[in-house]
């Protein structure tokens, strides 16, 4: 969880920073398991040490000291951390009652988001068949599971595709969560290839009674390995005849295009819940263009400032 609305580090920095610099110290700091997570912007380049031997003391069993020092970059959605103090980056993180192994440097993990990853664990039911794009080391997909859903989880990063993995183990859900290790967007190049992609389970009738039966899946419903090109692509994919019942879609910057994409895989009267970043005077436009899509617009909210003036927004949808 975050530290920073318990204690401020510029409070606590205050005799040790000069004063002239003070309002340059981060207010702001994460606690990632055992790691302090923390920005230093460069007019603090000779206080580092001293900034990080203040987090260290903040809380008993910190063992690490990270110093980000870029913002989100690449396809796998990773920053670049200096490690001030500490031998290791890798970790055990716990929120929500789920337990997450990980690497800080490779893999993204925002901390600040587990209210709101509590938030959506509580909507979902058992039985429900979602799906999760941008899965990450699975703080969205390990809550769902344990809720009693079928889980889908895709995600591009090697790193945190084997992260994933180890936590679905750790967790014990093997048998609920099916992890694919691909590129999102390319499943909606074509519309030809999106059908390819997404074999359809389809119920059949019985010759000999007449009575609806499931047909059986090629695919064990709970395959918890990641696929990939050298491994069968998508071949663990499986979209329910009607569509899944729930999408739940930390989307990256800039990358709204998919919510069009995602939709058309979520039932009529399915939720979308969609994470997108924009200044608050976009919403009522934005609201407007998500009616235009054929989603009802159930309930939005900020769930944290991400640059002045731009801030993370929630949205849940409902498909029409």
């Amino acid at each position: 969880m975050s530290y920073r609305k318990r204690v401020s580090l510029r409070d606590a920095m205050k005799g040790t920073v000069e004063e002239s610099l003070l309002q340059a110290v981060p207010k702001r700091f994460d606690y990632i398991g055992d790691v302090a997570v923390v920005s230093i912007p460069p007019q603090l380049e000779t206080y580092k040490e001293a900034i990080a031997l203040k987090l260290l003391s903040m809380r008993g069993n910190t063992r690490a000291v990270l110093n980000k020092v870029s913002k989100l970059e690449g396809e796998h959605r990773v920053a670049d951390f200096e490690l001030l103090l500490g031998e290791s980056t890798e970790t055990v993180h716990r929120e929500n009652g789920y337990t997450y192994k990980l690497d800080v440097k490779k893999v993204f993990f925002n901390p600040r988001l587990y209210p709101e990853r509590g938030r959506i664990a509580s909507k979902i039911t058992p039985g429900e068949r979602i799906i999760i794009p941008f899965a990450g080391v699975g703080p969205f997909v390990l809550p769902a599971a344990g809720k009693g859903a079928e889980i889908y989880a895709i995600e591009i990063n090697p790193e945190a595709c084997a992260c994933l993995k180890e936590n679905i183990r750790i967790n014990r859900l093997e048998e609920k969560i099916t992890v694919i290790q691909e590129d999102f967007e390319t499943f909606f190049r074509t519309e030809k290839s999106l059908q390819a992609s997404y074999p359809v389970d389809t119920d059949k009738k019985s010759e000999a009674g007449g009575n609806e039966e499931k047909s059986e899946s090629k695919t064990s419903p709970g395959l918890p390995a990641c696929l990939n090109s050298d491994a069968g692509k998508n071949k663990g994919l499986r979209v329910p005849e009607s569509g899944f019942d729930r999408a739940i879609v930390p989307t990256p910057y800039g990358m709204d295009r998919f919510l069009e994409n995602i939709s058309k895989l979520v039932r009529r009267g399915g939720y979308i819940h969609f994470y997108t970043f924009k200044a608050e005077s976009q919403i009522p436009e934005l609201i407007e263009g998500y009616e235009k899509m054929g989603l009802e617009v159930e309930f939005y909210r900020r769930t944290g400032n991400v640059a002045p003036g731009i801030s993370r927004w929630v949205f849940d949808l409902i498909k029409k």
